[in-house]
């Protein structure tokens, strides 16, 4: 072999050499790069589950969807009070670390929200006893639990329903936070039951010896308390409360949820909107989150705030509201409907696109004898005695006008998925005053009718 052939495989072997450590270099040093709100940062300084703990596989997490109205929820402790942003988007600008991380520890703080009157609070290994937890196993087929009782479905908590390690192992066993505390943040109407209040009030914190768990979730986990969870109008609340809860603690995808409830099954667009779903009930003993967050109830919401307190706000679109800022202007329930059409894999730009070429889509909502919930006779109350009627006459008037290109949709609920719903709801007719066509979608138009 002569001398420049042997320089040749020489250079191309050190030149392989070189590749090679470079593109493992590479591989073993990039990570995924998620925007994290500084608060709930703290969680990573907390160990994950110990190795002589039963480990759940973990679940794949949804990432969030690319939204046009989508606007960052990083804290600004200089938001106005009561201005749209406090109301609807983060408002959340009082911190209170009421158990702060430390290394293998638990952890547990809330953000007050001056606007709304109430918090959510956020910790990392925190276990959760659903033998401590009085309620009805929820999750069930109405048909099988037809008659039981509302209480026998919302959670009574009993002093350790939820746990957290304090940072000596030797520690005496306290409540977390007082009533002062609860006063403060998690303020409460009159003598009125509030669930979310009661687990906080649950909280025990114990030593490392005391602190033991059956099973380990690792994925951030939404804890959602629903009361009114049949009617339409208060799931909204809910719904939009557990993503405002998800977005204000900076979580880098789509939570898993848990109801500590005992409602029979009604999970449909729940199932959409995050990683997953299961009832407290259904865990078979102490259960350890790594990461868990309390939403508020959907009362605390501007939504049901609003029927009562006058919120002086207008929706804009989020490109209006970044080129002509306004206390009095939102773009948070354009990026809610945003989020819950694309959730059911629809086009979440319907707002720019104008008048479609196939016409105005007009959902006419009916109502039907049905089963609410559990102490529902399966009769409504409320409805036109020439609903058909009504509808015939609308039917003809559209076929008559060609040019105005309205498709008159039959809106019978029970027969339509919910995805099916949201598709049909640019325009919404109501034709009892219990409609309550609310907006899941930019530009929808509501009109109620009923007998007075």
């Amino acid at each position: 072999m002569n001398r420049e052939v042997l320089i040749f495989i020489i250079i191309i072997i050190s030149l392989f050499a070189l590749n090679s450590i470079t593109i493992n270099h590479y591989f073993s040093s990039i990570h995924p790069t998620h925007h994290h709100h500084p608060a709930a940062s703290h969680h990573r300084t907390v160990e994950t589950s110990p190795s002589n703990i039963p480990y759940r596989r973990p679940h794949p997490s949804k990432p969030w969807p690319i939204i046009p109205s989508y606007l960052p929820w990083s804290m600004n402790p200089n938001v106005a009070v009561n201005s749209c942003e406090a109301y609807f988007g983060n408002g959340f600008t009082k911190v209170a670390d009421i158990l702060p991380a430390k290394v293998a520890s638990s952890w547990f703080r809330c953000h007050y929200s001056e606007t709304l009157r109430t918090s959510i609070c956020e910790g990392g290994k925190i276990r959760m006893d659903p033998l401590k937890i009085e309620m009805s196993r929820g999750g069930e087929k109405l048909e099988d639990v037809i008659g039981r009782r509302e209480g026998d479905e919302l959670p009574r908590f009993r002093d350790g329903a939820f746990v957290v390690e304090g940072n000596n192992g030797g520690l005496k066993r306290r409540n977390l936070v007082g009533e002062e505390f609860l006063r403060k943040f998690i303020p409460v109407e009159g003598d009125s039951r509030h669930p979310i209040r009661e687990s906080v009030r649950s909280i025990v914190v114990v030593g490392a010896n005391d602190f033991d768990c059956e099973e380990w979730v690792d994925e951030p986990t939404l804890l959602v308390t629903r009361v009114e969870y049949a009617n339409l109008f208060h799931t909204v609340t809910d719904w939009y409360s557990a993503y405002v809860s998800s977005r204000v603690t900076g979580l880098p995808n789509r939570p898993h949820l848990v109801f500590v409830d005992g409602h029979s099954q009604l999970d449909e667009t729940w199932n959409a909107l995050f990683s997953s779903l299961r009832y407290a009930k259904s865990f078979t003993g102490p259960v350890c989150f790594s990461h868990v967050i309390f939403s508020p109830l959907g009362y605390e919401t501007p939504l049901f705030r609003g029927l009562d307190e006058e919120i002086d706000c207008h929706g804009v679109s989020a490109h209006d509201l970044q080129q002509s800022p306004n206390h009095h202007k939102t773009a948070r329930l354009y990026e809610f409907g945003e989020m819950i059409r694309a959730a059911f894999d629809l086009p979440v730009n319907i707002h720019r696109a104008g008048k479609a070429a196939s016409g105005h889509n007009v959902l006419f909502i009916r109502r039907e004898d049905y089963l609410a919930h559990p102490r529902h006779d399966g009769t409504v109350e409320q409805r036109l005695s020439n609903e058909q009627e009504v509808f015939d006459s609308l039917s003809r008037w559209a076929s008559d006008h060609v040019e105005c290109k309205v498709n008159l949709i039959n809106g019978l609920f029970a027969h339509m998925p919910m995805k099916e719903q949201v598709r049909a709801v640019p325009r919404c007719f109501g034709c009892h005053r219990r409609s309550r066509c609310r907006s899941n979608a930019p530009g929808i138009r509501n009109t109620e009718h009923g007998a007075s």
